[in-house]
């Protein structure tokens, strides 16, 4: 009986070692992702990347939502990282600019708007993150640029609904 409760505790310790520092599960909420996430799929999260490397554009990251954005009772956001820090990022009809220069965006669909806003330098510690769904997404367009510090880790794979498991 004892190496049972040994067992079970100790599977318990490594489960809350792994989800508190390596590896979170995170569901989306809304179609601000869409069409590279749904709504309702579950993606993981690496969140000892950056204690590694920088934040890199293109990535997707989950971070705290910021203060004074609307809730609905969601703690945290998924976007994609558009520019990082001391870069010039603007949006024009055609596109997104950073530094002048249109930012190639693969992932998004044809039809998807970049929002118009005004060209924003991005502090120090800060990156400016976007949903793909660009017309249905509350972003650094409305909220700001995101401290570093309320990166939470990236998105690396898509594990629900099991026929969609992809890396992202």
């Amino acid at each position: 009986m004892a190496e049972w409760i040994i067992i079970v505790a100790g599977a318990f310790a490594v489960a809350f070692v792994v989800k508190t520092f390596l590896i979170q599960a995170f569901f989306i909420p809304s179609a601000s992702m869409f069409p590279t996430l749904r709504e309702d799929d579950r993606v993981l999260v690496n969140k000892l990347s950056y204690d590694l490397h920088d934040v890199n554009r293109g990535d997707l990251i989950v971070f705290e939502r910021p203060a004074g954005s609307e809730g609905d009772g969601i703690r945290d956001l998924i976007k994609r990282v558009v520019a990082t820090e001391n870069e010039k990022v603007e949006g024009r009809e055609e596109g997104i600019y950073v530094d002048g220069r249109l930012l190639e965006e693969p992932y998004l669909e044809d039809a998807t708007g970049a929002g118009l806003f005004e060209p924003v330098t991005i502090p120090d510690g800060h990156v400016f993150v976007m949903g793909d769904n660009r017309d249905n997404s509350q972003d650094s367009r409305v909220f700001g640029p995101v401290s570093e510090d309320d990166i939470v880790g990236r998105a690396f794979v898509r594990v629900w609904p099991l026929p969609d498991i992809s890396l992202l």
